[in-house]
């Protein structure tokens, strides 16, 4: 597997709380950023967004903080496509402090390809296609140990309500 790396940067001023640590909304940003670059690594970048009336949603959302990032500290975003249809792409993100080898942070994502002119959703062009599934040439790995994960206390009932 080739680590994709899609975003860096570093922990700024505004992204810290009162524990002197990343708040939680900004290791989605993060992983967000990442996902504006994998939609433009795939052929739909702006120009493109404009021209064909497309785009990409996202869907759902799993998001794991495994260590905290303070100040100034170092990050980058590395993705992994767990898994693409004609529409859809599942992506796996890690973020990571500096050169750690052991992610921050996980996220587990669904995206959707959308024709905006009548937001719903539309297969990828043949072009965008055929980058997906390069991708998922490139990125084809183990699966993660964070995905397809359920959030459920013990005993609770799963899928519905009580």
């Amino acid at each position: 597997m080739t680590a994709l790396c899609l975003y860096r940067d570093s922990v700024r001023s505004d992204w810290v709380d009162y524990n002197g640590h990343m708040r939680d909304a900004y290791y989605l940003l993060a992983f967000s950023l990442a996902s504006d670059a994998l939609i433009e690594r795939i052929g739909l970048d702006e120009a493109e967004r404009q021209r064909s009336q497309r785009s990409v949603y996202t869907l759902e959302v799993h998001l794991n903080y495994l260590r905290e990032l303070k100040l100034g500290e170092p990050l980058r975003v590395e993705a992994q496509l767990l898994g693409h249809d004609s529409k859809r792409l599942h992506v796996y993100f890690s973020l990571y402090r500096g050169d750690d080898a052991e992610p921050a942070a996980v996220s587990e994502q669904m995206l959707m390809h959308i024709d905006t002119g009548i937001a719903r959703c539309a297969p990828f062009s043949p072009a965008v296609l055929a980058q997906v599934q390069q991708l998922a040439v490139s990125s084809a790995g183990p699966w993660p140990a964070y995905a397809g994960r359920v959030i459920a206390l013990p005993g609770t009932r799963q899928g519905g309500a009580a």
